[in-house]
Formats: C-alpha cells, sequence, structure tokens
C-alpha cells in the first residue's frame, strides 16, 4: 500500500490517514519531498504542511540533511487545518505533513476529518517518542487515530541494532530531563537503541579535551 503512495498511484476512494514514524535521521523528510515530486510529477496536486516550531531552516520549510527543502504551510497553535483545505479552490490530491510529533490533539482530529469528510489521503511523518521516552501529544493522538501506521527504520549510532529512541546530549553528556522541545538537530539529538539510550558510549567534551 505504501508504496502505491509513494509512487502518486493511490486512488483518492482510498483515502487513509497514514502515520510514519522514525527517530532522527531515519529519513522522513527525504519520503516526504519524494511522494510529493511523484505526485506533482503526474499533474496531481499536493499541499505540504509542517509545524511552526521547527525553525531550523526558517518557519513554513520541509528541508531534510542533504540539502533538499521546499516551503510548506506553517501550522501553529490557531491553524485551521480542516478548514484551510476544505476552502482551497482545488482540492489537493493528498496532504503531507511534516514534524507531525508537534501537533496538537485537534490539529491530529482535523487531519482525521480531511479524510473522513474531504475523502483526501493524508501523510503524516514525525518521531513517536521524545527524549525522555515518552510520546508527543500529536504522536499520540496520531498512534490513535491513523489508519495505517509504519516505521521508518534507521539504525543505532553506536551499533547495529534498531534505533528507536532519541538521546538528548549538551557538552557531550545525556540529557533525560527538561522541556520536552527544544529545537535541534545532530548537535542536540542521538538515535539510539534502547540499551545505548540508557548507557551511551559518549564522553563529556571536558573529558575529550582531556585526553587530547
Amino acid at each position: 500500500m505504501w508504496q502505491k503512495f509513494r509512487n502518486g498511484r493511490e486512488a483518492r476512494n482510498m483515502a487513509q490517514l497514514y502515520y510514519r514514524y522514525g527517530t532522527m535521521n531515519s529519513g522522513k523528510t527525504i519520503e516526504i519531498l519524494k511522494v510529493a515530486y511523484n505526485y506533482e510529477e503526474q499533474g496531481k496536486g499536493v499541499v505540504i504542511m509542517t509545524s511552526a516550531l521547527d525553525t531550523r531552516d526558517g518557519v513554513g520549510y520541509v528541508s531534510s540533511r542533504i540539502g533538499m527543502k521546499r516551503p510548506a504551510i506553517a501550522i501553529e497553535e490557531a491553524t485551521d487545518i480542516f478548514g484551510y483545505i476544505r476552502d482551497l479552490p482545488e482540492k489537493p490530491y493528498c496532504v503531507l505533513v511534516d514534524e507531525a510529533q508537534f501537533l496538537k490533539r485537534h490539529h491530529v482530529y482535523d487531519l482525521a476529518r480531511v479524510v473522513d469528510e474531504l475523502d483526501i489521503p493524508v501523510m503524516a511523518f514525525g518521531l513517536k517518542n521524545d527524549f525522555r521516552n515518552e510520546l508527543f501529544e500529536g504522536s499520540k493522538y496520531l498512534l490513535l487515530l491513523a489508519d495505517k501506521i509504519d516505521e521508518i527504520k534507521t539504525i543505532c549510532q553506536y551499533c547495529k541494532k534498531k534505533a528507536t529512541m532519541v538521546l538528548r546530549t549538551q557538552d557531550g553528556l545525556p540529557v533525560y530531563d527538561g522541556e520536552q522541545i527544544q529545537i535541534g538537530g545532530n548537535e542536540t539529538y542521538i538515535s539510539v537503541c534502547r540499551k545505548h539510550y540508557f548507557a551511551p558510549m559518549i564522553t563529556s567534551n571536558k573529558e575529550q579535551n582531556y585526553d587530547n
């Protein structure tokens, strides 16, 4: 089923809410851009959305770490996703959502309404759990409401096991407490397996400097 979406061939009457989750650096954004390209190449319009909280490349952009980037509709706290899609002059063939973990409950319910009432497929991509190993609000409700759930796999930074957790670091040391949302990339977060989440193989900057 997912292969059909990747190739831009899913029929409109098969509209479903898809949630694809993965840890950092699992290629979620690249998948969004690939799906959008495939649809648009066939003349099928898409809407790309992302959380306004993700400001790494400016508000309202979907960008991958390999340099692919394009504008997107920024979802803020008060954004009426359902109303926005409903009132478009031309209905899109599908809706793609990046950084879906940052969505609020009402946003996810809006996405479900887009599928059920407007018969438009929605594909949401994001993290499942935060650095404290707790569900994000958006992830929680996507896991509850999605018709199809799929994991995008990547490997642990320290071994060959599948990465299932995100480790936050500061000054080279693991951080397990603090505010849930702190925007950052590889300098802040590491994708790890369960074993190396609790026993990461990292040293502080001070120790590194001392060893040198």
